[in-house]
């Protein structure tokens, strides 16, 4: 694309493509100087430059400017990116029907079950967590919210692949960054706002501020703004959209209201009373919580133009999200969840969940540990939830990075005074013994990393199988073990 599409009064020169880190620009690329939390892309333009970066988009005076390339300050860099990315990309949401899910808990849930109510009449993408997924295209995430120029680049790819709707997981750091700026959003979700993210926040306050962003600035005037009333943010988020408000709620009078709640094993039941009708829905996902997530996506699609008694029939057999409160089942006589919960409001609903479906004289056996360099004030508060619903605590890494995770395991340790616990560094081996310390009526809980195919170790981002992986490996092992009998090698706790 020209320059002087990107930029007024720029020359008429071709770039074939945008990039922010000077590692990886080719010959004819833009290269934006980004300045970082622990790097300034000014510092690396002769490399840039060197590498064949044709134009150098900076805000800094640059008093020695290398020959071979076009130079354009700008007042923000990481506005013009968003601006520029957009119109390099040939404004892909303006294509698709975009879908912004934002808040604590739930974000990866709901757009999953927007994608499914939206196949296949409206061939949906979805991006987040778990994956960038489209069509027959799967790839593995990169960041909740990637990055603007990736971000902006997989929309122009979902179009090209013919995708007619978006479900975008926005988190509290894309939308401080910026990172969806060049995205405007058909309908935007609220689920809930707990304790996270205080390591980059400071403060709920900044936390709250980073995700009001969606509503009163990316939601279309003429969408939606779809809000859970019993979250106590649901007054100041509802006069703060630029849109008009949906609420929905279980415990109150709402748009979208669920009531004369079933709460069952293998799935659930509610009247759902909306625009005057109430109708009957029957749905495969289990606890509470997931009411709550189902409302939230009966209203985006609804209020986007989707038929509510064709969504609810879809609501009867939702796909299991991957690593998202996901029961492995392989013929063992206890239970065993995986969930992606690594909040204390996430962890304390799934053990909530877990407790209701344990037998009467059940144990509740968990497996969690706590992320490295990030909010260690949560790490004592995990310990007292787990303190309070479980018996058995496997304390373990789960993304360390440079942190020592014997001494993360302590800092939660700090809550536990009841339950018996123990600290097994190897992820893989505490969800062994874990599983083989169950008995029969017994729930297994493996917390925090959910079907992520990585760990992020000292060294950098190492693989990993994934928990759900894991657990389905452990339970077949312990199964054929007691089928040929126990190993003379094999250890209990």
């Amino acid at each position: 694309m020209r320059l002087s599409k990107m930029f007024k009064n720029a020359p008429t020169v071709n770039i074939s493509g945008l990039c922010f880190d000077s590692r990886k620009i080719k010959p004819g690329d833009m290269y934006f100087c980004l300045p970082g939390l622990t790097f300034d892309g000014h510092d690396f333009i002769d490399q840039a430059v060197d590498s064949g970066a044709l134009a150098v988009v900076h805000s800094r005076e640059i008093p020695e400017k290398k020959e071979g390339a076009i130079y354009i300050k700008v007042d923000d860099v990481n506005e013009a990116m968003n601006q520029v990315a957009r119109i390099f990309y040939c404004r892909p949401s303006d294509k698709m029907k975009m879908f912004g899910v934002t808040g604590t808990n739930g974000k990866s849930t709901i757009t999953n079950i927007i994608r499914h109510f939206q196949e296949p009449e409206t061939p949906c993408g979805y991006i987040g967590t778990i994956a960038i997924s489209y069509g027959n295209t799967n790839l593995a995430p990169s960041l909740t919210t990637p990055d603007t120029l990736l971000l902006q680049k997989t929309l122009k790819d979902m179009v090209d692949g013919g995708m007619k709707a978006c479900a975008l997981e926005v988190s509290s750091h894309g939308l401080a960054l910026g990172r969806v700026d060049g995205v405007d959003f058909d309908a935007a979700v609220f689920t809930n706002l707990t304790y996270d993210h205080l390591d980059f926040h400071g403060t709920m306050e900044n936390y709250f501020e980073a995700k009001s962003k969606l509503f009163k600035e990316r939601v279309r005037s003429e969408g939606v703004s779809i809000l859970n009333k019993d979250d106590e943010t649901f007054n100041q988020l509802s006069s703060a959209s630029k849109a008009r408000v949906i609420s929905y709620s279980i415990k109150q009078e709402a748009d979208y209201r669920a009531t004369n709640i079933k709460l069952l094993e293998d799935h659930m039941e509610f009247d759902l009373s909306v625009k005057g009708k109430k109708y009957r829905v029957v749905s495969n996902l289990l606890g509470e919580f997931n009411i709550y997530n189902l409302l939230a996506a009966f209203a985006a699609c609804a209020e986007t133009g989707s038929d509510i008694e064709e969504l609810i029939e879809k609501a009867k057999a939702i796909p299991q999200i991957a690593g998202r409160l996901e029961q492995i089942k392989e013929g063992q006589d206890f239970n065993i969840i995986v969930d992606f919960a690594h909040t204390p409001d996430g962890i304390e609903k799934i053990m909530e969940f877990g407790q209701s479906i344990a037998s009467e004289n059940g144990r509740l056996i968990a497996v969690f540990g706590s992320a490295g360099k990030r909010d260690k004030a949560k790490r004592p508060v995990f310990g007292e939830i787990a303190d309070k619903y479980c018996s058995n605590i496997f304390l373990t890494e789960d993304d360390p990075r440079d942190e020592d995770p014997k001494e993360i395991a302590e800092e939660i340790k700090k809550g536990i005074h009841k339950a018996t616990t123990v600290f097994i560094e190897d992820r893989y081996e505490a969800i062994r013994q874990a599983i083989e310390t169950a008995k029969k009526g017994d729930t297994v809980l493996i917390l925090g990393k959910g079907d992520e195919p990585f760990m992020y170790h000292e060294e950098g981002r190492v693989p990993w199988k994934g928990d759900n992986t894991v657990a389905k490996e452990c339970v077949l092992r312990l199964l054929e073990e007691k089928k040929l009998g126990p190993s003379p090698t094999r250890k209990l706790i």
